[in-house]
């Protein structure tokens, strides 16, 4: 080979691609300023008409919580009327009686208060008394008697300008008026009109509601999704059944902690242990700020009863028991599956119900919110709730890795990476997620969006991320010398990995050296280095280069003596022409060993590669590309570029002979 063939730039071969392409942008997505625009008005809607809307909401839950208690007695062949009215009449007569069981601990706990004054006081005091003169405590307390002080003065001061007269006190009249019974019984029924008229309209529309059900869900079709009926009856259908199995999951939940709560409250001696039982049923309705509520309430109660510190450290130890059982064993048992909102999506909707509706709209702040997300998933316009409230993530692995290598990001690719590794092996996440990733980043350099600083941050990140995988693929390649044993011990091949698409395994790669390289730029180094780690997992010894070091031969001197195969990668699918150029390179340099490359496509399943000419072997996915460079077959052996090129300059000098003789 001459040492002008040898010499090819990296400009030379752009001039061989052209100039790089610049692809225009994506046009901008249509404007969502409709959909919020509506959102902003029912927001309205429903600040402003709450008086009517919020017991039809109640009603409306209540209907999905019932719905399969109605519908199971029909199947035990009661009829339909029947069925419905003695479904309401058992779910509101149990509401009414734990709500005045409620009303009546709460009156006697109220009317108790008084006799653990002592108590309190006393406790406060021994706190006070057990710190030091420079504790907080006594620090605290003598800054609300100086602030107390300042503002009695303060009061005083306005009062005597002039005569240093001391301002009179207003002296207390008690006004006694004949009773009228019609006045009284007015004064004390009238603040429960309101609410026993909202309890009958509830159960009216409930009624009606699980009368008409089949019939309100064809008309909510025929006037919302006529056009699409397979899509309407999907979001009715998974709207009701999420919300009924969250209502159903979360009261068997509360029940299971409420009774155990009163239980181990009564054993220890906290008085009205049903109340604190019963109010933790319902309080666990809100999230995360009811069960603090119904954890403090028997705290309190517990250090004003007990004159000692023994009772609070039992109600403690009995609210960390039973906070660890339901978080780890009751609800993952009985949480099959979620509700499909994220944590901040349910606490950021208890604020908006509970301001928008009060505390009855932090209690049916979760099931609305699950509504809200179901209507963005099969309602294009409203997309954007479904981004918000889901749980689901909202891009795919590979966009999540690459959105962390532009980032800069190795940290969090790697725990993204080890949370994939735990079902699925190092070749599978390579495959179909750091390739693709890499490949999304070839796109964006291809349009003119990503600079070259990027693309070497980009590669920086890749390559930590591929030195803190290390560690698991030395576990898988002694995983992989573990099952080579194994099979060479029982004289048989040992099955295929799980989660490999392919229907054989990788070859063996003891005994073996290959060398991987970059194509183009440093997008290609980070999808070489990732084949060599893959490589080295099945047993191989590879040394892996970066583009760079091609043009000033760097990389000729790099490549083992010994080695069996070099491999170059090319994350540009069009970039044939550059792969043809350095495969020949690497041919005439090292005619003994195979030369391939690897021109990597988004969509890993197997496709006829293109055909490069003088390369051994030519891949499109991560399995291939080890495939081929572990195989056995031998390098073909390249002698006709030599001679065309002698004979070329032989006919050149024998016509210029003939010219010259003329």
């Amino acid at each position: 080979m001459s040492s002008s063939d040898a010499k090819i730039t990296e400009a030379e071969l752009e001039n061989d691609l052209g100039p790089r392409r610049v692809y225009s942008t994506s046009p901008s997505a249509p404007s969502r300023m409709p959909a919020f625009a509506s959102v902003l008005a029912v927001i309205a809607i429903l600040y402003f008409g709450k008086e009517v809307l919020l017991p039809l909401a109640i009603a409306v839950l209540l209907t999905f919580a019932l719905a399969p208690i109605s519908s199971r007695l029909r199947k035990l062949g009661m009829p339909r009327i029947p069925a419905v009215i003695v479904t309401v009449v058992i779910a509101f007569l149990v509401l009414v009686l734990f709500g005045l069981v409620v009303a009546g601990h709460v009156a006697e706990v109220a009317q108790n208060l008084p006799a653990y004054q002592g108590n309190i006081i006393a406790k406060i005091r021994s706190l006070q008394e057990s710190g030091t003169d420079s504790g907080i405590v006594r620090r605290l307390t003598s800054v609300v008697e100086s602030v107390g002080r300042e503002l009695s003065n303060a009061e005083q001061r306005p009062g005597a300008p002039g005569t240093g007269s001391r301002p009179r006190e207003p002296v207390l009249v008690e006004i006694f008026a004949p009773s009228r019974p019609i006045e009284t019984l007015t004064s004390l029924i009238g603040p429960l009109l309101g609410p026993i008229a909202s309890l009958g309209l509830i159960i009216v529309v409930v009624i009606f509601m699980l009368l008409e059900r089949e019939e309100l869900r064809d008309r909510f079709i025929r006037l919302v999704g006529y056009g699409d009926l397979h899509r309407t009856t999907e979001a009715i259908q998974e709207a009701g059944s999420r919300v009924a199995r969250y209502l159903l999951m979360q009261l068997v939940v509360n029940c299971a902690y409420g009774v155990p709560l009163a239980l181990g409250l009564w054993a220890v001696g906290i008085p009205n242990p049903a109340l604190w039982g019963m109010l933790a049923i319902v309080l666990r309705f809100v999230p995360y700020i009811g069960p603090v509520i119904a954890t403090v309430l028997p705290l309190f109660l517990a250090f004003a009863v007990d004159p000692g510190w023994s009772l609070v450290l039992w109600v403690g130890a009995i609210f960390l028991v039973l906070e660890l059982t339901s978080n780890n064993v009751i609800e993952p048992w009985l949480y099959g599956s979620r509700t499909g909102l994220s944590p901040l999506a349910i606490i950021v909707a208890a604020i908006f119900w509970a301001w928008l509706w009060g505390p009855v709209g932090l209690v049916l702040s979760t099931p609305l919110t699950v509504c809200l997300a179901v209507l963005g998933r099969y309602v294009p316009q409203f997309e954007f709730l479904e981004v918000v409230f889901g749980s689901d993530p909202v891009l795919d692995p590979k966009e999540r890795l690459y959105q962390r290598l532009l980032a800069g990001d190795p940290d969090e690719a790697t725990d993204y990476a080890e949370e994939f590794l735990e079902e699925d092996y190092l070749e599978d996440y390579y495959g179909k997620v750091a390739i693709p990733a890499l490949l999304l980043a070839e796109k964006d350099r291809r349009r003119g969006v990503l600079t070259a600083e990027q693309m070497e941050q980009v590669f920086g990140t890749a390559i930590t991320l591929v030195s803190n995988l290390a560690e698991i693929a030395q576990e898988e390649e002694q995983e992989e010398e573990e099952e080579e044993e194994q099979k060479e011990a029982a004289g048989r091949p040992s099955p295929p990995k799980e989660g490999n698409g392919d229907e054989s395994e990788l070859p063996d790669g003891r005994g073996k050296t290959v060398f991987c390289v970059g194509g183009r730029g440093p997008l290609d180094d980070a999808s070489a280095a990732m084949l060599a780690q893959i490589l080295q997992v099945q047993g191989a010894e590879v040394v892996a280069a970066r583009h760079s070091d091609i043009p000033n031969r760097r990389a000729m001197s790099l490549v083992p003596k010994q080695s069996n195969a070099i491999v170059v990668c090319f994350l540009n699918e069009d970039s044939t022409r550059h792969a043809t150029i350095l495969v020949r390179r690497f041919k005439r340099v090292y005619p003994a060993i195979r030369v391939g490359a690897v021109l990597w496509v988004e969509n890993q399943k197997e496709r006829q590669p293109p055909a490069l000419g003088e390369a051994d072997f030519v891949a499109t996915t991560l399995t291939s590309a080890a495939r081929e460079a572990l195989a056995d077959a031998p390098p073909s052996l390249v002698t006709t570029a030599r001679k065309i090129r002698t004979r070329r300059s032989s006919n050149k000098t024998g016509i210029a002979a003939a010219r010259s003789g003329i």
